[in-house]
């Protein structure tokens, strides 16, 4: 691992077998039991926005419940700022999912 100031360059993620088994959320998709949100701002990366929509839709395979919402101009650091807001995309999700928001 190489280090440029405070940046990490070139880091390589050595999983086992069994630690991919073990924390991929997608090979536990018959463990959901309540319905997924799952977002991504349109200013994250091709790849983040590409397994939000790939997570979304494998949940919705199996017959789960999944909203996948998008943030035009989000990026991925700025997406959480949504769901602390009661009139932004994620706060009024999670307010429908908590039935305290009926539209």
């Amino acid at each position: 691992m190489k280090t440029s100031g405070d940046v990490l360059e070139d880091y390589e993620w050595h999983f086992t077998p069994q630690a991919i088994e073990a924390l991929s959320p997608r090979r536990h998709l018959d463990a959901l039991t309540v319905p997924v949100v799952v977002a991504h701002g349109t200013l994250e990366t091709p790849e983040f926005q590409r397994q939000n929509k790939e997570f979304a839709a494998a949940v919705k395979a199996v017959g789960k419940m999944a909203d996948l919402i998008v943030l035009n101009g989000y990026n991925h650091f700025e997406v959480e700022e949504s769901l602390g807001n009661p009139y932004g995309l994620l706060g009024r999700s999670l307010l429908r999912q908590m039935k305290l928001l009926s539209v």
